[in-house]
């Protein structure tokens, strides 16, 4: 069971990812901890989201009550990764305290269904977001139209997302 949101943060980031915000993926994580989250959900993605579900379980020693979901957009999702992806998800998802498997098949919109899921169970989303659309870009939006805290480790991209077209008066 997912536990209360206000100690929950979820990641997401794109499946280009690679690799280079390690250190500040880890101090995130760490200063999450800090401040009071116990919960991490990682929505088991290739790139970002299998990192931040690695990082999560490479501190969890160290942490008493540190909880990583794997949030699983429909069962299978690893076959089509590469054999290297693939071999990760199993270790991260063998690995995590609880896995939540969204939908039996794919289906269109189960990717969207995932992304909602993350921002509507959690009060912090940490993410690796370039400025392009796609589905970490849908997942910050909801994570803003929410109020939720937002911290974006991506280095070249400032985090600012229009949630709504401005009205004229």
């Amino acid at each position: 069971m997912i536990a209360v949101p206000g100690t929950t943060a979820a990641f997401t980031g794109h499946r280009t990812y690679d690799g280079t915000a390690g250190e500040a993926l880890a101090a995130a994580v760490e200063r999450a901890y800090m401040r009071g989250y116990r919960t991490f959900l990682t929505g088991m993605a290739m790139g970002f989201d299998l990192a931040a579900g690695e990082a999560v379980l490479a501190l969890r020693a160290k942490h008493p009550g540190m909880r990583l979901v794997a949030v699983i957009p429909f069962r299978g999702q690893e076959e089509r990764f590469s054999a290297e992806d693939r071999a990760r998800f199993r270790a991260v998802e063998a690995a995590s305290d609880e896995v939540v498997i969204l939908s039996e098949t794919f289906h269109r919109g189960c990717y969207a269904i995932r992304n909602r899921f993350l921002a509507d169970n959690a009060s912090l989303v940490v993410a690796w977001y370039d400025g392009s659309s796609g589905g970490t870009q849908y997942t910050l939006r909801r994570a803003f139209a929410r109020s939720l805290e937002v911290w974006n480790l991506h280095p070249a991209a400032p985090l600012s997302i229009r949630t709504a077209d401005p009205e004229l008066f």
